[in-house]
């Protein structure tokens, strides 16, 4: 008993000092005091298990939805025969589970765009192939029936034919790069529709579906790449390369974007006469489950989109006949049309479920395939985030919502006769991962001072609470606790984290976290700390939650480390940002940056009256949106002693069409917006002193976005420093360069708040 008590006291003594310690940066940086989580989870057919990937990438376990215990192994490198790697980087299960395509040798693209060589395994046989010789593949999907993959591969579409002894066929041969593309997005559609595969096999099989998207009009784009390091380009030791793609910036072309359909045992490729404006989007097509006459599932719903990005149109057309008929047009209230509107239409065996903010603010609507509304799922002054979909046996509806609070996220049911049930505690933030029959649910929760946990749940018998720490005591099946994370962030004599709300001058109430060294007393005069704001302010963003993602790397490890430096960090949700209904979300319509900044100005403004900070040390920072809020800011008033823009747009005629104009239209139709809503034309109001940090090879927020700025500061007389990471892209990471980067930005705040 004495060896036992005096473990624990050991245990005890080791957690007190490890929650009394200092924070290192660099396992800061490099994410080690990031929350764990259940990654790559598979819900499989049968409903009652799902696969996950082990810690080691080579093999797939079966796990019981009911008891969260592994109950087979569905695939094993050491037990394969003819297979080439040790390891693989992702996989995709047949519809009927009995083959499996795994993802080897990926190489990255953009954002969601990647290469790989994909091997084919049989669950039967336990025999391994490759998908194809001919070179790596993009998108591979299966067929609905199983027998066929298609994928693509430079651009052009190609098929497989599994029970012809995998027969490879090419559906499409004027694919090139630069030019045109077939069944794969382009970059523009890639970053701002969230896409990146373009094709669609029929729900019966015997047609693929595909937009042909025509880019060799859209002007160019080039950046230097150079050998550089981690990893260095050997090819580019004497001479750096150029790389050049298509990127359309407001007002010029787009791609010219067709859908087309492949009648797969005739060879026939028609044309769909889809009507859409010359300059008109179409970010989804899908092949529903409705049969014609003659029992083809060959209906095909083709979403478009005016190039104001505020109407919608959904057509229903016919694969063979190719007839086009308009069954849904959805309008924008104010402003533009929300992005779930189109990108996440959920479609079922009878229709699909439409989010829509036509109340003012999003909620669900059902339709059936004629574009008839048949229930409207959800109502009331708050959001609907996410549908999880419907059980078929009972018609309940799943969804996540912020109807606790803009802040946090809870999951309801909704049964037929309309009636809500909470099946997740309502405070904190809550998402899930369903069964393929909705009995089960795999449920992810935090708070702001409580860290990610993840538990197995029945929807039949959630387990409720009043919070989340009397919840997670509740819990019988807990798969993650990161409870580390409790000493490491949350322990004794650690920094104090916890939300406030003001009201600015213009009568605006806004909602604000705050990290405060131990100890620290805001309302006394007795000490004074310097501050740091840190913030996105991107349209529809969010970066106060009552969650453990706040802050730059999430648990707010970065900021906890500035706190225990001596530097209070906050964040405050200006206008423009998400989740309050469309009236907040969109007065800043056609003027991106100039009520963000005057609200983050009044952050620092409030901040600096409470006694226990020191006005004359505010700093402000930002990645990306956020770092031209921080320029934009710094050029408000002179509230800011200092701030660091890292990748920040600072014109918006620099940036891509899709994004810039959704919130701004083109310059041509809003000339004055573009001028007063532009970093670089307010570079001579700058107040306070400025790190500039980009990376050369960002194929986002071109580097020439911080060129131009730079350019105009030296013009205008600033005094500035400026950070360019060599072939980094809107990331900057890799090899050693996030912990550089942030020991340069520590080391510029401690100079700048604290005069060391």
């Amino acid at each position: 008993m004495k060896k036992i008590l005096s473990a624990f006291s050991l245990m005890l003594l080791s957690l007190s000092m490890l929650s009394a310690a200092n924070l290192d940066l660099k396992t800061v940086a490099n994410y080690g005091f990031y929350a764990r989580s259940l990654g790559g989870v598979k819900p499989l057919a049968d409903g009652e298990h799902y696969a996950q990937v082990n810690n080691e990438r080579n093999a797939i376990l079966r796990f019981s939805f009911r008891t969260g215990q592994v109950v087979d192994t569905l695939f094993s490198v050491n037990n394969c025969r003819g297979c080439e790697f040790n390891h693989f980087d992702g996989y995709i299960l047949s519809p009927q589970e009995d083959k499996i395509l795994f993802q080897t040798k990926t190489k990255s693209i953009y954002r969601r765009s990647f290469t790989a060589e994909y091997y084919l395994y049989s669950v039967a046989n336990r025999k391994m192939e490759p998908l194809s010789q001919g070179g790596p593949q993009q998108v591979p999907t299966f067929s609905p029936d199983g027998k066929m993959i298609a994928f693509v591969r430079d651009n052009n579409i190609f098929l497989v034919k599994l029970m012809f002894n995998n027969a490879e066929s090419q559906v499409t041969n004027d694919g090139k790069r630069n030019e045109v593309i077939n069944g794969h997005a382009d970059w523009v559609y890639e970053e701002e529709f969230s896409m990146n595969r373009f094709f669609e096999f029929s729900a019966d099989s015997k047609m693929i579906a595909y937009v042909k998207s025509v880019e060799r009009d859209v002007p160019e784009y080039s950046f230097p790449m150079f050998k550089g390091l981690a990893p260095a380009i050997a090819e580019n030791d004497l001479y750096p390369n150029n790389y050049t793609y298509k990127y359309p910036v407001p007002g010029v072309k787009n791609s010219t974007v067709t859908v087309h359909t492949f009648d797969i045992k005739s060879n026939v490729t028609r044309k769909m006469d889809v009507p859409l404006d010359e300059d008109g989007y179409i970010p989804r097509i899908h092949f529903t489950e409705q049969a014609d006459a003659e029992g083809n599932q060959n209906q095909l719903a083709i979403v478009t989109l005016n190039r104001h990005q505020d109407r919608m149109d959904i057509y229903m057309g016919n694969a063979r006949s190719t007839v086009c008929k308009l069954i849904l047009r959805e309008e924008a209230n104010m402003g533009w049309l929300n992005e779930p509107t189109y990108q996440d239409i959920e479609w079922t065996d009878n229709g699909f479920v439409l989010q829509s903010e036509r109340t003012g603010f999003n909620h669900l609507y059902q339709y059936d395939f004629t574009g008839r509304l048949t229930r409207t799922l959800t109502s009331g002054n708050w959001e609907v985030t996410r549908f999880y979909g419907f059980d078929k046996k009972t018609g309940d509806a799943y969804y996540e919502s912020c109807e606790p609070s803009p802040l946090q996220r809870a999951i309801y049911k909704v049964d037929k006769k309309g009636r809500k049930t909470a099946i997740t505690a309502t405070k904190g933030t809550h998402s899930a991962i369903f069964s393929s029959n909705m009995n089960y649910f795999i449920h992810t929760a935090s708070a702001l001072n409580e860290p990610t946990f993840t538990t197995l749940e029945t929807t039949a018998k959630p387990v409720l609470a009043a919070t989340l720490e009397e919840s997670k005591a509740k819990k019988a099946n807990v798969l993650v606790s990161n409870e580390h994370l409790k000493a490491q962030l949350l322990g004794s004599d650690m920094p104090t984290r916890e939300f406030f709300t003001f009201t600015t001058a213009d009568g605006v109430s806004l909602n604000g976290w705050i990290v405060k060294p131990a100890g620290a007393d805001i309302q006394s005069a007795e000490k004074q700390y310097p501050v740091l704001l840190y913030q996105y302010s991107g349209p529809d963003s969010q970066s106060v939650t009552d969650s453990w993602g706040n802050g730059f790397f999430g648990g707010l490890s970065y900021e906890t480390y500035l706190a225990q430096q001596g530097i209070i960090v906050a964040c405050v949700d200006g206008r423009g940002t998400g989740f309050r209904g469309e009236e907040f979300k969109k007065c800043t319509y056609l003027q991106l940056g100039l009520l963000e900044a005057r609200d983050q100005a009044e952050t620092a403004r409030y901040l600096g009256s409470l006694p226990g900070i020191d006005a004359a040390h505010i700093a402000i920072w930002g990645w990306s949106y956020g770092g031209f809020m921080t320029l934009m800011a710094m050029s408000e008033a002179p509230v800011f002693c200092a701030g660091i823009a890292v990748a920040p747009p600072t014109c918006w005629r620099y940036y891509d069409s899709v994004y810039t104009e959704r919130f701004m239209r083109t310059p041509g139709e809003n000339g004055e917006g573009y001028s007063t809503a532009s970093a670089i034309a307010r570079a001579p109001k700058l107040e306070g002193h400025l790190l500039l940090v980009h990376g050369m090879a960002d194929d986002n927020v071109h580097f020439r976005n911080s060129a131009e700025y730079a350019e105009a500061l030296v013009q205008a007389d600033k005094q500035f420093e400026m950070h360019v990471y060599t072939n980094r892209n809107h990331g900057i990471s890799g090899g050693n360069t996030r912990y550089h980067l942030f020991q340069r930005m520590v080391n510029f705040l401690n100079r700048e708040l604290k005069g060391k």
